[in-house]
């Protein structure tokens, strides 16, 4: 556990003597898109039907906008604070050329995100830029998501499978996510179909929890089945919502990271995640955060 206690108020929560965890590391390493950084350094975000805002103060973290009944019940899990990442980097650091990026995005977690939610996200990711996949996501949850205010602000939960089943592909395309918008449709009325009729032709196969409860190798290929989730969004699904930390995906800034400090150039992507879960194991997920964030932040090229 990285965290000594927690105590409730009125309006918010503090957990004390809270060990890594850092909030640029957690939000801005390519996990989630519903979290903005405000003029305060803190940042505020969207998660299961909530807004709160997070704040580190020295070693404590204080969670706005949230009970601690909440916090027992959601955000402990969500931000992964039952585990001790510390166990994890002194594993990954006893590889050398690892070390750098553990002690360099050493405020890391990976969050316990919802999984329909990171379905649809990372398929909007597909081949698209951060800034354009976060707006894309804004527009889905503010035309069918409900609102939620804070601070006088509006803002909107991601919709529930339901509501997005309502859409069509043209209102979703309208929403900035271009030819990914076959690939939503079809997908959610797939999980759609399956949750309403969960016998017959849409049988289990396209369920969510039966997908999740595969080993990491079933459900990698199993994800694979919806339209527009290739290897690499299978697996950031798989890892940042459905707890399979052998999942290693590989985008450009990890591929990067892998020849810069591993391999020859010229080694497909296929191969990379094979010799990452071949060397990290059950940690590669851990492992790549700690690549990933290393290489876009120092702007890691390859000769």
């Amino acid at each position: 556990m990285d965290f000594s206690h927690v105590e409730g108020f009125a309006d918010h929560v503090v957990i004390r003597d809270v060990r890594n965890f850092e909030l640029a590391h957690i939000f801005e390493c390519g996990q989630c898109f519903r979290w903005n950084k405000q003029e305060n350094g803190n940042y505020i975000g969207v998660a299961f039907g909530k807004v709160i805002e997070v704040e580190k103060r020295e070693n404590d973290v204080i969670i706005y906008n949230t009970t601690e009944e909440d916090f027992k019940n959601i955000w402990a899990d969500y931000f992964d604070l039952y585990r001790d990442y510390g166990d994890i980097k002194n594993i990954l650091s006893k590889d050398p050329l690892l070390e750098k990026s553990v002690l360099f995005g050493n405020g890391i977690r990976l969050l316990r995100q919802d999984p329909f939610e990171l379905i649809v996200s990372f398929i909007v990711s597909a081949n698209n830029r951060i800034p354009m996949i976060k707006r894309a996501i804004d527009k889905i949850s503010v035309k069918w998501g409900e609102v939620i205010e804070y601070k006088g602000k509006e803002y909107y939960a991601f919709p529930s499978i339901e509501q997005l089943s309502a859409a069509s592909q043209e209102e979703i395309e309208k929403c900035g996510t271009g030819f990914r918008a076959k690939y939503i449709k079809d997908t959610v009325n797939k999980i759609y179909l399956n949750k309403i009729e969960p016998s017959g032709e849409y049988d289990e196969k396209y369920s969510i929890e039966w997908i999740k409860e595969q080993n990491d190798d079933e459900c990698h290929k199993e994800l694979q089945k919806f339209m527009g989730i290739g290897p690499k969004v299978a697996d950031c699904i798989m890892l940042f919502s459905m707890q399979k930390y052998s999942a290693f995906p590989v985008d450009v800034w990890v591929k990067r990271a892998m020849q810069h400090f591993y391999l020859a150039p010229d080694v497909s992507l296929k191969k990379i995640r094979e010799f990452a879960v071949n060397k990290f194991g059950e940690l590669s997920g851990f492992a790549q955060q700690y690549l990933f964030y290393y290489a876009r932040e120092n702007n890691i090229n390859v000769e």
